[in-house]
């Protein structure tokens, strides 16, 4: 059974999610669009236009509906709860001095219905903020919730442009983080300099993750380094797998080196002129997150 869908991403927390178009059809990407969720009443940007999704693929169904594209009016609501935003964030910066919390304050959304402010915050451990919210609701005279988030979505929420000149992929794309590891920037012969793989959040990048599978794959295929080879040129030890070129390295006793495509390699280890070495690569890795303690609900009340 197919369902009939619309991709709608959320400016804060920048999630992307499936909603029921319902009967409204001139429904295309950059459009604004208010929605029922869990939270409330929200608007977001419509990301694909209408499109058929089969049911048992979607995680929540059914799926909730589009309320209505934006009109001018819903624009106008909009942009004012924007700067209620920004004085809000004036204000919660003052209490939470005020109340001497050990916490970083990241950003503030009004839902679109005004019926819940939700502040977004950042510490390097759990938060008695029960005073704080009292005094927030107290001021607001609405719903309050503070969620505590990771160093992770901290940079989701703020954006910014990573090591290859674009904008970071979880403020872009990204709709959940996966673990990484040191192994994957290992195993994709990168530096292992912190600065050189870690992203705007002080953790490992996420891209690291991208093309893993694909080096992993085509080494497992390959003879690993320090193998013995037996070219024209005589025998010599496999140095380097250079996936991107599609080349192993092989070091002659003569300290020359030579280029060697992956093809002839797997036929030159066929004809039995590949003395397999060892592979000595750990299996074990180190996880540069915690999962558990990097979701956007860490801290709620």
């Amino acid at each position: 059974m197919l369902s009939k869908v619309v991709c709608v991403k959320f400016k804060k927390m920048k999630t992307v999610q499936f909603f029921n178009p319902g009967d409204i059809e001139d429904i295309a990407p950059g459009n604004t669009v208010i929605v029922e969720t869990y939270r409330g009443t929200e608007h977001g940007i419509v990301k694909s236009g209408i499109k058929m999704v089969p049911s048992k693929d979607l995680v929540a169904y059914p799926l909730r509906n589009i309320i209505r594209k934006a009109t001018e009016e819903d624009l106008l609501v909009i942009e004012e709860n924007q700067k209620k935003e920004e004085k809000a964030y004036g204000i919660a910066e003052k209490k939470i001095y005020h109340h001497n919390l050990p916490m970083k304050l990241i950003d503030v959304e009004y839902l679109f219905d005004k019926k819940k402010i939700i502040f977004y915050f950042s510490a390097d451990g759990r938060i008695d903020f029960r005073k704080l919210v009292k005094d927030l609701a107290g001021t607001f005279r609405t719903r309050i919730e503070l969620h505590q988030i990771g160093v992770r979505d901290d940079a989701r929420m703020l954006g910014g442009l990573g090591h290859c000149g674009r904008e970071v992929c979880c403020s872009n794309f990204l709709n959940q983080f996966s673990p990484v590891s040191i192994k994957m920037a290992k195993e994709q012969s990168l530096s292992l300099n912190p600065v050189m793989i870690s992203g705007l959040c002080g953790r490992l990048m996420c891209c690291l993750k991208y093309e893993y599978e694909v080096y992993r794959k085509i080494k497992s295929e390959l003879p690993p380094i320090g193998s013995e080879i037996t070219l024209p040129e005589g025998k010599g030890i496999i140095i380097d797998i250079n996936v991107p070129r599609s080349i192993v390295i092989v070091e002659l006793p003569s300290s020359v080196r030579v280029d060697v495509i992956f093809d002839r390699v797997k036929e030159l280890e066929k004809e039995g002129k590949v003395l397999r070495a060892k592979d000595t690569y750990s299996e074990e890795t180190m996880e540069d997150m915690d999962i558990e303690d990097e979701t956007e609900f860490g801290n709620i009340y």
